[in-house]
């Protein structure tokens, strides 16, 4: 899998930015993700949130916009 063009986290919440081609053209996704330790103290990840979740979610989609709008290179197209 190729690297993230950038990673914007704010807690065990991480937004990042993907840079992708296809025959279309180059396009960028962002994909969101919350971070937890299981009952076996072991890290895995998930894309379901809690509320208490959204501020902090929102914050760093917000970061990935700015990042994507301020580059203005390819278009946007969010993946959740």
């Amino acid at each position: 899998m190729d690297k993230p063009e950038r990673k914007f986290k704010a807690g065990a919440i991480t937004a990042t930015v993907w840079r992708n081609e296809s025959d279309k053209g180059t396009f960028q996704t962002i994909q969101i993700s919350r971070n937890y330790k299981d009952a076996r103290g072991e890290w895995k990840n998930s894309s379901s949130l809690r509320v208490t979740d959204i501020p902090k979610a929102t914050l760093v989609l917000q970061k990935a916009y700015e990042h994507i709008v301020m580059n203005d290179e390819v278009p946007v197209e969010v993946v959740v």
